[in-house]
């Protein structure tokens, strides 16, 4: 067999094909078969941008992989950077096309991806927690009976969950400075709902699926409304107008109906209060 025939043979089987030794039964299992990804994974993302992933569903190894990754590409600065953006495990990285090109911002974040383990990376630095008062149930969470019976837990049980432990900004999105929060214990891996609620207020606390959404603005919504904060998340009028960023840890403490609406009234900052993290 000529060279380039034994190359062209050789291409067929590397891409898949069947060939005289393989069974068209075999060949059959082999293409139905489904193909897992291989993660961390690095894909083109429009004409100008790469998308770094850390896994095809939330976890929290996953998701502190993306932050801790984000931090440093923003850190090592590489040519050509113009701006990243973290998701639930994923790094979006946009660059600019007169300063650099895909191959080589690609090979940046390929050897970065190879300098230590990011599944096992600490959180970055920089983080704060916050301390948010929220008040539930009746007409500042309305779904709460709902939601806790679903979680099997009674109302005040349920309150106590969500208010237990600090929870992670995972990612900002949606709208505009809106935080996904987690992860809540595993009896809050609850669904959404099938039909929407007409609109939630903003600085509404809702719930599904192990996490806890603060809405930025007031909008229509499938999960379920169990607790209401005077929080304003967007303020662009700031320089920075997010109050949250990713890697940031919410505490809720638990307040009155009244005491919510004295804040609400009194406090431009919704009574919440920071510290530095570590």
């Amino acid at each position: 067999m000529s060279s380039f025939r034994q190359r062209f043979f050789m291409k067929r089987q590397n891409a898949g094909f069947c060939c005289p030794e393989i069974s068209h039964k075999a060949a059959m299992n082999q293409h139905l078969k489904p193909q897992t990804p291989q993660f961390p994974a690095i894909t083109t993302l429009g004409v100008d941008g790469f998308l770094v992933s850390f896994g095809a569903k939330l976890t929290e190894p996953a998701n502190r992989a993306a932050l801790a990754f984000r931090a440093a590409i923003e850190s090592a600065d590489p040519t050509g950077l113009k701006e990243t953006a973290p998701s639930l495990t994923s790094v979006f990285v946009r660059f600019d096309l007169a300063r650099t090109d895909h191959a080589t911002l690609q090979t940046t974040l390929n050897t970065l991806l190879t300098q230590r383990d990011w599944y096992d990376a600490p959180v970055p630095e920089g983080r704060r927690r916050w301390y948010v008062p929220a008040a539930f149930g009746g007409e500042n969470g309305p779904q709460l009976g709902a939601a806790a019976e679903l979680a099997g837990l009674a109302p005040e049980t349920a309150i106590a969950a969500i208010c237990a432990a600090p929870l992670r900004v995972q990612t900002i999105g949606f709208a505009p400075g809106q935080p996904y929060l987690g992860a809540l214990p595993p009896e809050w891996d609850i669904p959404r709902q099938t039909d929407l609620s007409p609109r939630v207020p903003e600085g509404a606390l809702v719930v599904a699926i192990r996490q806890v959404v603060l809405f930025s603005v007031s909008t229509p919504t499938g999960w379920r409304h169990v607790g209401q904060t005077a929080l304003r998340l967007f303020r662009p009028e700031q320089d920075t107008p997010f109050l949250l960023r990713p890697g940031d840890e919410v505490l809720f403490q638990r307040v009155s109906d009244a005491e919510l609406e004295q804040i609400r009234s009194n406090d431009p900052d919704g009574g919440a209060k920071s510290e530095g993290q570590r």
